[in-house]
């Protein structure tokens, strides 16, 4: 089984078909998207291919180290941030070709109208343990 992280952007990736933002989406509408989304994960809970999921809170904060003793630093919110991600999906699936065929089924998940947004998803496998990333010159055995 390898994982894969599903990131759901709302700005930033290419357009939706169904782009409408979720602000101008009526309620019932937005409580469809929610309820498409759980159905979702608990039909991949039942074949043991989800593992979690969360949206993301508009708020965020960037923070580094800033040295021995020193409190960390923060900068933010960056609202491109905030507007970009909203949130993600993790699945444990048995190859790549079943990963892009969940995130196509996920980007169908119904929006304003109630039709299908058809949305980009952006599909990222985990670093594995035996995986190796010469750009970083980092290596994991």
């Amino acid at each position: 089984m390898a994982k894969y992280l599903l990131l759901k952007h709302y700005r930033g990736a290419p357009a939706a078909v169904n782009d409408v933002p979720m602000d101008q989406w009526a309620p019932e509408e937005i409580t469809a998207h929610i309820q498409y989304m759980n159905d979702f994960a608990a039909r991949l809970e039942k074949t043991g291919e989800f593992v979690d999921s969360q949206a993301l809170s508009p708020e965020g904060t960037f923070v580094r180290y800033d040295g021995e003793g020193r409190p960390p630093v923060t900068d933010g919110p960056f609202a491109e941030t905030k507007d970009v991600i909203a949130g993600w999906m993790v699945i444990d699936v048995d190859s790549y070709e079943r990963a892009v065929e969940l995130a196509g089924e996920l980007s169908a998940a119904p929006g304003a109208g109630g039709r299908p947004i058809h949305e980009w998803l952006e599909l990222r496998p985990f670093l594995g343990v035996h995986s190796t990333v010469t750009d970083t010159e980092c290596t994991f055995k």
